[in-house]
């Protein structure tokens, strides 16, 4: 199947393309974009490796699935576009940035292609929903795919930071090496959760001192 993705990950997930759960997660996914509201916009489902190339990646962020109201939703786990108000799973994350390091995020606007440009894969479980209705592509074949987009990681890369927030993000940790990586695992930033753990986890100061501990250029946050 000739998916269009971007050329690095299309060669690391090129099995993928070809199993049957693909080829039925694919004919159900047009199905739902054919007969109903379903976002992201079908040209940004695969936007978080289309902008950030699999050897460009230094940490992901694995959220669990898209917004699911009108103009939230951009193919980036937890961004909205410029000029959306900011949700508060969002709001909850720049507030953890600002009391962790200290400072305000250079994040403004709630569109986090900044984080993405520094090599911070945004990643979520499932890569597609349907209007006003959370969770509702989940166990399609989604989570079998970016399992397989994980699993690369993981055993292709070194030195990663791996971000895994909410119950459908922590069950990818167990296909990570905590010998080669860095795992940091949190509740979701939704306020439902954040208070149980995510308000206080310090995840992007953690996660700087393992990159300069590795050698590499921190991320500002």
């Amino acid at each position: 199947m000739n998916v269009r993705i971007e050329e690095s990950w299309k060669r690391v997930l090129s099995k993928e393309f070809e199993k049957f759960y693909f080829t039925a997660l694919t004919d159900f996914v047009r199905q739902s974009y054919t007969t109903g509201r379903v976002y992201p916009p079908a040209k940004y489902i695969f936007r978080a490796f289309d902008a950030c190339p699999f050897d460009k990646v230094r940490v992901v962020i694995l959220g669990q699935d898209p917004y699911h109201e009108p103009g939230q939703a951009e193919g980036l786990a937890f961004s909205v576009p410029e000029g959306i108000t900011i949700p508060p799973s969002l709001r909850n994350i720049l507030k953890e940035v600002e009391t962790d390091l200290g400072r305000p995020s250079i994040i403004r606007s709630g569109h986090l292609g900044p984080w993405v440009e520094q090599g911070v894969l945004l990643l979520n479980a499932t890569l597609t929903v349907a209007a006003h209705s959370a969770a509702s592509h989940q166990n399609r074949g989604w989570e079998t795919f970016t399992d397989a987009a994980i699993e690369a990681l993981a055993k292709q890369r070194e030195g990663l930071v791996f971000m895994l927030w909410g119950s459908s993000a922590r069950r990818k940790a167990a296909m990570i090496s905590s010998s080669k990586h860095a795992i940091l695992e949190a509740p979701h930033p939704s306020p439902l959760s954040a208070s149980r753990g995510f308000i206080g986890c310090k995840h992007f100061s953690k996660a700087n001192k393992y990159l300069i501990a590795q050698g590499k250029e921190p991320i500002n946050w």
